[in-house]
């Protein structure tokens, strides 16, 4: 079946992780990443599941409350099967994702930017995003400083530039 081929890992997006098995006829309890339920419902028909990346056929989507979904998979029919899935990522390929307002991102697109400041100074390259509770928080690492934490709010940023591998910082007293 074309699309069946597992895509290479650059080409996916982490949209959850197997929790435990759902019911008894191979239900899976999801802790979701996506925001976008309704998304993975009408426009996802394949998953990739665990390090090997296994393609299944997603034929079900419930919302069992925020940030857990029920997923159906039409090789997965008992309990059994669906334990042993226990704890394994669930992927989707990132061309199938919902797509992204003008404004937003994927958190691993930000890391490996090169961040500058407005003036264009080089600040340093972006090592992780760490998500607060508050919002996202860039961990910008910087030759011979300590690392500088920016939060990803429009009082700072200026431009966000993934495809040309960089971020413009606008830096205020004390930020840096």
């Amino acid at each position: 079946m074309d699309g069946m081929s597992s895509p290479s890992p650059d080409e996916l997006l982490l949209i959850g992780q197997v929790a435990a098995p759902f019911g008894t006829r191979g239900q899976l309890k999801v802790k979701s990443y996506t925001d976008r339920p309704e998304h993975l419902r009408r426009h996802v028909r394949i998953v990739y599941l665990g390090k090997e990346r296994t393609p299944h056929t997603l034929t079900g989507v419930f919302e069992h409350k925020p940030g857990l979904l029920i997923l159906s998979l039409r090789e997965i029919t008992s309990r059994a099967a669906a334990d042993d899935l226990r704890g394994c990522e669930v992927f989707i390929r990132e061309a199938e994702a919902a797509p992204l307002a003008e404004d937003e991102y994927f958190l691993h697109q930000l890391v490996g930017l090169v961040a500058v400041t407005v003036a264009g100074e080089a600040l340093g390259q972006v090592r992780e995003v760490l998500e607060t509770g508050a919002g996202d928080v860039l961990v910008i690492s910087r030759p011979g400083s300590a690392d500088a934490l920016v939060p990803m709010v429009r009082d700072f940023i200026a431009e966000l530039d993934i495809p040309g591998g960089r971020i413009v910082i606008r830096p205020i007293a004390g930020l840096l």
